[in-house]
């Protein structure tokens, strides 16, 4: 079984219990500053496990691109991947417990599905605290379905609870393991008793709760389901691979890198590490680049991302001795083999290779002047006995020379030095070290962001997209979005600063259809009749799949403003959003405008 048919057979199997497939959403989040990318499947699905009804109903189904780079400097070995593909299934107030454990354990085991051996199985259920009792009803529905007591694991909340903050949605969750030792596992062996052998493969999370405080639970009105399957690695289970890149996922990849080198895989384990990082860093650079929102390289956020997965791809690269632009023939690989499942890569072909081949050249004369200057100064660093590469050191590598500290990090680590990284940031101060923040928050894929000042920002970058439009012309189109409680930042395509005029008008407009005080009204229809009453429909989603049409206007179909494919939520009428101010507008990466505004005052939203 291929990767692609795990996608084909799980889509499949779902579609035969009454799951609507739905498209998977990019890579880049909206309106979810606590992250820079969508980690989970359940990312864009936030307003509807919230309780905002979904289109297609609420049983649903997808397949996920995520990018997880909280443990980047692990990418290397064999197991961990910064990008991947995340299988999912959701009940919306539908099933629970029983359906969803039932559900998992017919597509694992059934011949007519995964058909995996059941003795090679085990799962872990919530063992109880003082807040909540021990999950025995999942434990019950596992042993119903035909698994042992001896394979139910009981773990603690840090194992088996799920939650999107401090406060808010969570529940217990059951976790689901294959075991990849030699032949069966001994009586008596689950993750509790041996994790070397059991690999994750599902987890099915049950919104159970609304955490009140630290010791108050109530039981939600609406409970759901979310589950997740990693493509990657139930592939590699499936064809008893050690190693998810010795799948047909990446050995392609890896292919073009061995013509490339001129090395043979499997030769040698360093040289082995630097061919696995190339793989899955360009790979994910590819899924970035390519994406419905995607990115560019810079020095921020998500785009700082994005550049230090190229440079250290290039860095490895050189290590293996490939002195010229190879990124560009490697993403070529990457991009066919994945267009069927995202069309996009195909569409942005062109711009992922422009991009890439920018950011190798560039980075290709830092790191030759970064890594001399670094030989230069290893004599004296070598007398130190602390083994310890100054911050002051490490920022004049950054700064004279444009050289990241994670690489002076790494660089120094094979000569087996630390970097003071605390000394590096005093000495940076005007820099943000973004890589240490990455999947950093306040909530899990955004539950705990969504409030009233959340949600009037949300309909004021309708508002603003369409002035934009009125102001400029229709070559604006929106690339992305972020909302916070304290602001909102709306990015658009345009190839000029705007002007003070340009500015102000666009504002005026916003805040003119704020005072008019517009109705704003929801419809659910096809992708197709949204186009054709004059929609915008920013990214792509399945050819007839039921979409939501938020519309801002007098009359839907004939008096409107604004028209737009979106998964809400927003406000019922325009005065409720406010003042809107336009606080500052410059570039974000080329070809691309952003604008940063604040909102203040306005109506309480409708209960």
């Amino acid at each position: 079984m291929t990767a692609n048919d795990l996608r084909s057979k799980y889509i499949a199997f779902f579609k035969s219990k009454n799951h609507a497939e739905i498209s998977g959403q990019s890579l880049i989040p909206e309106n979810d500053p606590s992250v820079l990318f969508t980690t989970a499947g359940m990312h864009p699905l936030v307003p509807y496990l919230l309780g905002e009804p979904h289109p297609a109903g609420t049983r649903l189904t997808d397949y996920q691109k995520c990018i997880r780079t909280g443990d980047i400097d692990e990418v290397g070995d064999p197991s961990h991947l910064t990008c991947f593909e995340m299988l999912g299934n959701w009940s919306l107030g539908d099933y629970f417990k029983k359906e969803s454990i039932a559900f998992s354990y017919e597509f694992l085991t059934s011949k007519d599905w995964l058909g995996l051996d059941p003795k090679k199985l085990s799962v872990t259920v919530f063992e109880g605290d003082e807040s909540a009792p021990r999950d025995d009803e999942a434990a019950g529905y596992w042993k119903e379905n035909g698994m042992p007591e001896d394979k139910i694991a009981y773990l603690p909340a840090s194992d088996n609870w799920w939650a999107a903050g401090p406060t808010g949605p969570c529940g217990p969750d059951t976790e689901i393991f294959y075991w990849v030792g030699e032949g069966f596992p001994p009586v008596g062996s689950n993750k509790k008793t041996d994790s070397a052998n059991w690999m994750e493969i599902w987890n099915n999370v049950f919104m159970q709760f609304n955490r009140i405080d630290e010791k108050t639970l109530v039981k939600l009105p609406k409970q759901n389901v979310d589950t997740g399957m990693g493509l990657e690695r139930t592939n590699c289970i499936l064809q008893g691979k050690t190693s998810v890149y010795l799948t047909e996922v990446f050995q392609p990849i890896i292919a073009e890198i061995e013509k490339l080198a001129s090395y043979k895989y499997g030769d040698d384990s360093e040289k082995d590490k630097s061919v696995r990082i190339i793989a899955d860093h360009v790979r994910a650079s590819v899924f970035i680049l390519g994406d419905q929102r995607g990115v560019s390289p810079s020095n921020l956020g998500a785009g700082y991302v994005l550049r230090r997965l190229i440079r250290r791809a290039v860095r490895h690269g050189l290590k293996l001795g490939i002195d010229v632009d190879f990124l560009g023939p490697i993403a070529s690989v990457v991009v066919e083999n994945f267009k069927g499942a995202y069309p996009e890569l195909a569409d942005n072909r062109e711009k992922i290779e422009k991009e890439l081949k920018a950011e190798e050249n560039k980075f290709r004369d830092t790191l030759k002047k970064g890594e001399a200057e670094f030989q230069k100064l290893l004599p004296n660093l070598l007398k130190n006995p602390k083994k310890e590469i100054s911050g002051k050191v490490a920022f004049r590598l950054y700064d004279t020379f444009g050289y990241p500290v994670e690489l002076t990090q790494e660089l120094g680590a094979e000569h087996g030095f630390t970097v003071d990284l605390e000394g590096f940031k005093e000495a940076e101060k005007k820099h943000q070290e973004a890589s240490k923040s990455l999947d950093a928050g306040k909530a899990k894929g955004g539950l705990a962001e969504q409030s009233e000042i959340t949600t009037k920002y949300h309909t004021a970058t309708h508002l603003l997209q369409q002035a934009l439009v009125d102001v400029l012309g229709d070559q604006v189109a929106q690339k992305g979005s972020n909302i916070n409680n304290e602001r909102m930042r709306f990015d658009f395509t345009f190839d000029r600063p705007m002007t003070k005029e340009e500015i102000q008008k666009a504002e005026d407009i916003v805040n003119a259809k704020i005072k008019e005080d517009l109705p704003v009204s929801m419809e659910i229809m096809t992708l197709e009749q949204a186009k054709a009453e004059g929609a915008r429909a920013l990214f792509a989603n399945k050819y007839g799949e039921s979409v939501k049409v938020y519309t801002i206007g007098r009359d839907p179909k004939n008096d409107w403003f604004s028209k737009e494919v979106c998964g809400g939520p927003h406000v019922q009428h325009t005065a409720q959003i406010g003042e809107f101010k336009i606080t500052k507008e410059q570039s974000s990466s080329a070809g691309v405008r952003r604008i940063r505004a604040v909102i203040s005052g306005g109506l309480p939203l409708d209960n």
